[in-house]
């Protein structure tokens, strides 16, 4: 297949929602209909349904919730998909922004009876500021849902989108009956007995069809035209352009756990989704089809394969195409890079890349040489921009239970920073650490993995602090600020000077005092 072509059939998307909207199902459905696997995972179901392949790390299995980034590649109807599974509870929103700079479009997952919950209108605005297409899945319709008028007025009202519904329900929760596709003209019935055997479409011409009337009850089908027509004269007809360009959504109903209007979904995104966009770089914008190689860095894992304390670092490939073998200049280091053993995932699984092209997701091994941000270039030095770093919201100290291990505690914290799970702050006086989050939750999963990972039980305790701001400006300046602070001054794992407030008066007294500095809230890595 032609360059050109391999790169137009490409679909690189997340999937955003609150947490328990059944984000995670829907993944595991989409990649049961891409063929990738042959038992999709349920995050809260049994046995070997247990096991959700995008949450496959052990606190997840154990939570039941998502708190890490998957990423999982697969063929369907002649498209590539790279579809990248985010956190949904808020204290992992910092994964999730990140993972949104490295894909083109996103699914938006709403649980039918609860409609827009505030995580799902935070990552909204994220991908609004990118003005990222996005579909939208109302999903669980097999249970009790609000009125879907109400729902997809949610949407109109509550986020400022245009609602086009690409599929209409027939009933819900025990009335659930199907839905009629309104971009195809045909019906879809809901069968509740057939578990993971796939639905069939039934070919209609139009609502008149008398095949109708033979399939439906006579209450659901008047229902049905009466929906239909009010939809038809109250929302715009499907606009390629406008969903293109963010402004319109189309929305798509079903049930993901039982497999029903995901087949539509996904055979949507392969239509109308975008194939990948320009990047940005501080240069210049990079259009995907040009000759030399480029990506950057947008997530580090570390440990997907204890056994082997690997440290895996995602590369969106932003222009050309990878070869296994490629040499590539590291640009904040200078260096150039043969990379040998990239690698396509399936969340922990994975192969080796002996080609990808614009639009994929590989994996490079290292041993913290990448850090997140860093581009990779195969022509000329070009930065890319938009990955993103917070302030913490929440600072405490932690310590080793054994003291003997502070060098060991001290490495395990480092790497969890460079792979983006926390922020960790080396105070300029003393010997403790700082860790900073944005959740709470945080502090419980990186104690677990500092134990199962590093063999290293850990102690956080709270601490006075009140923010870390990143202190940035002259240099002169900057070096003044910090003698004159040493005691309230840390660098992070990148060696960059951060301010370690107490409170508002501090940092309003830091700011009066040195007016050319800035502090920062969010940092965004450029290398």
């Amino acid at each position: 297949m032609a360059f050109d072509q391999e790169i137009e059939r490409r679909r690189t998307f997340a999937i955003i929602s609150h947490p328990d909207a059944g984000k995670t199902t829907l993944t595991e459905k989409l990649l049961l209909f891409g063929g990738a696997i042959q038992l999709a995972g349920e995050v809260k179901a049994r046995g070997d349904r247990r096991r959700a392949r995008s949450d496959w790390m052990k606190v997840e299995q154990e939570r039941g919730i998502s708190v890490a980034s998957s990423v999982m590649t697969f063929d369907y109807e002649g498209h590539t998909f790279n579809l990248l599974d985010t956190p949904g509870h808020e204290d992992f929103s910092e994964d999730t922004y990140r993972t949104l700079s490295a894909v083109d479009s996103a699914v938006m997952v709403l649980d039918a009876a609860k409609g827009i919950e505030t995580q799902t209108r935070k990552l909204f605005e994220v991908c609004r500021l990118r003005d990222m297409p996005i579909a939208t899945f109302i999903n669980k319709m097999d249970r009790e849902a609000r009125d879907p008028f109400d729902l997809i007025d949610e949407v109109e009202q509550k986020l400022a989108l245009d609602v086009t519904p690409a599929s209409w329900p027939i009933g819900m929760g025990r009335d659930f009956l199907g839905c009629y596709d309104l971009l195809n003209d045909q019906l879809v019935l809901f069968d509740r007995g057939k578990g993971d055997v796939l639905t069939e479409s039934i070919q209609c011409s139009g609502l008149d069809d008398p095949k109708l009337e033979e399939l439906l009850p006579d209450h659901a089908l008047e229902k049905l035209k009466t929906d239909i027509e009010m939809v038809r004269a109250l929302c715009k007809p499907f606009d390629i352009e406008a969903y293109l360009e963010g402004h319109l959504t189309p929305v798509f109903f079903g049930s993901a756990i039982n497999n029903f209007g995901v087949r539509e979904l996904l055979a949507a995104i392969g239509k109308n989704a975008p194939s990948p966009r320009p990047g940005k770089a501080l240069e210049r914008s990079v259009t995907p089809t040009e000759d030399a190689m480029s990506g950057f860095v947008f997530k580090i894992q570390a440990n997907m394969d204890p056994k082997h304390r690997d440290r895996i670092a995602f590369l969106r490939i932003v222009s050309g195409r990878f070869r296994k073998g490629i040499k590539a200049k590291h640009v904040r280091s200078g260096k150039i890079m043969a990379i040998h053993n990239a690698q396509l995932f399936l969340a922990q699984d994975r192969e080796v890349a002996e080609e990808a092209f614009a639009g994929d997701i590989i994996g490079i091994p290292n041993h913290g040489n990448l850090r997140i941000g860093d581009t990779l270039t195969e022509g000329e030095l070009i930065r890319y921009t938009g990955v993103p770093s917070f302030a913490p919201e929440i600072l405490q100290k932690v310590r080793s239970e054994d003291p003997m291990k502070a060098k060991h505690l001290g490495r395990a914290l480092e790497q969890l920073a460079e792979e983006g799970a926390a922020r960790v702050f080396k105070p300029n006086l003393g010997s403790d650490w700082v860790v900073g989050v944005v959740g709470p939750l945080q502090f419980d999963v990186l104690a677990d993995r500092i134990r199962t990972e590093y063999q290293l039980p850990v102690k956080f305790e709270a601490t006075t602090l009140m923010t870390a701001e990143w202190v940035d400006g002259d240099p002169r300046e900057v070096k003044k600020f910090v003698d004159a602070n040493r005691a309230s001054m840390a660098v992070d794992h990148a060696g960059a000077p951060v301010y370690l407030a107490r409170n508002n008066w501090h940092l309003d007294k830091a700011k009066e005092d040195y007016p050319t500095l800035r502090f920062l809230k969010t940092k965004e890595e450029v290398y």
